[in-house]
């Protein structure tokens, strides 16, 4: 269930509960990662920056945005791991 406009839940249909879930692995995915970030400073910036991104993009409805706005998301994840993987060795 979702809150629409008009505060009335309004049931997910099974697409949108399962894109939902995506984007929630994602965002989860997102902050395990940073938490291995070394530096505070840095970690607190791009913990910011996810949380920014994310709140910013909550409304996107159309189906072909929300799965460009995850593939971006897990290109960024890779990223950041790849980074941090170089940065331990």
């Amino acid at each position: 269930l979702r809150l629409s406009r008009g505060s009335v839940w309004t049931p997910l249909s099974p697409s949108q509960f399962l894109r939902r879930q995506q984007v929630l692995q994602l965002y989860r995915k997102i902050l395990r990662a940073i938490r291995e970030v070394p530096a505070e400073a840095d970690r607190r910036y791009l913990k910011d920056w996810a949380r920014e991104e994310f709140r910013r993009n909550k409304d996107a409805t159309e189906e072909d945005a929300i799965r460009m706005m995850i593939t971006q998301g897990n290109m960024q994840l890779q990223e950041l791991q790849r980074t941090l993987r170089l940065a331990k060795s």
